[in-house]
């Protein structure tokens, strides 16, 4: 697969792309609808299936909207990509703070974060200022933010409060800003292939997930933190790091890799995807809330976003920092 990807022209990848993946997400969405016509005798089982059915449907609309994303961005530029995952990133901080409670004293930094950090921080990614787009939330903002929450005059639980907050811009828009950020990377000898770098952390990363997420339900073993998890155990764990590492192996035709080294960054892509999104489900345990949205549906209108895209929001920063420092860039 390595040399018949190589050696096809970047529209030809397009297209087998495009037919690859839309078909698998067809037959998927067509099997999940069979499996909702299925009729069950035992009313406890039903609902055991019915709960099944329900995360498999998320996993397969999650798949849909970033794989509609990645098309929607190489149809259209690198521009109109960096707006939708600016939009992306608005909805998730949105969905975060939603759930969050904040006070009258938060509401100048509140402001600050979605109709400034988040524009500046995708504007240093399209206009290529990756050494300021990679300090600038971690150090200027959130040495910013607590002045203007002291400004406000309202210390209680000063530091909870700005801890909170800082932690979703962390995720929602600096991790996040990261996915586009491949697009303006100039590799060696990839040009005009920058969005496979996108569709190829994307991919890997949603590999692991689902399949970590479906060989845990198969193999019911006991978790690692039963409080924070009920789902994470370690063989199901090393099983979806296994697919997904392989699966990005196989797809080294359309990134700037071998295979080998293929391989080790899809490895460390779902090392820092899986990990992120059992911190954030400790967040969620933390907050007393089963996942970002209510019964899946969103407080925000987002339809559980944040729940979709946690992982990723992890992995683009290691991922992308990673690709740098191995080409030097």
């Amino acid at each position: 697969m390595y040399f018949y990807l190589k050696n096809l022209t970047p529209t030809q990848q397009v297209g087998a792309l495009f037919v690859i993946v839309f078909g698998l997400l067809l037959l998927a969405s067509a099997m999940a609808f069979m499996l909702s016509l299925r009729e069950y005798t035992d009313e406890a089982l039903a609902e055991r299936r019915r709960k099944d059915l329900k995360s498999i449907n998320g996993v397969i609309r999650t798949s849909w909207l970033m794989v509609l994303v990645f098309w929607i961005g190489w149809i259209s530029g690198d521009w109109v990509a960096l707006t939708l995952f600016g939009l992306v990133s608005f909805f998730a901080l949105r969905e975060f703070l939603t759930l969050s409670p904040t006070r009258l004293g938060d509401h100048r930094s509140l402001v600050l974060a979605f109709f400034v950090v988040l524009p500046v921080q995708y504007w240093l990614v399209g206009s290529g200022h990756f050494d300021m787009f990679a300090v600038f939330i971690p150090v200027y903002v959130f040495l910013a933010l607590p002045l203007v929450s002291a400004l406000a005059n309202d210390p209680l639980r000063f530091l909870e409060r700005n801890a909170k907050l800082q932690w979703g811009i962390m995720v929602c828009i600096y991790g996040m800003s990261h996915v586009p950020a491949l697009l303006m990377l100039k590799f060696p000898g990839y040009d005009n292939k920058n969005a496979f770098m996108v569709f190829f952390l994307v991919l890997v990363v949603q590999i692991c997930m689902v399949t970590q997420h479906f060989a845990s339900r198969r193999l019911q073993r006991p978790p690692v933190a039963p409080a924070i998890s009920q789902s994470f155990n370690w063989r199901s764990w090393g099983i979806g790091m296994a697919v997904a590492s392989l699966c990005g192996a196989l797809l080294a035709g359309i990134t700037p890799w071998v295979p080998g080294t293929a391989f080790a960054f899809s490895f460390i892509a779902c090392l820092a995807g899986s990990m992120g999104h059992f911190v954030m489900k400790a967040l969620k345990r933390d907050r007393g809330i089963p996942s970002w949205g209510a019964e899946g549906r969103s407080t925000t209108g987002a339809g559980g976003l944040l729940d979709r895209v946690d992982a990723l929001c992890f992995a683009a920063p290691v991922f992308f920092h990673s690709a740098r420092w191995y080409f030097d860039l």
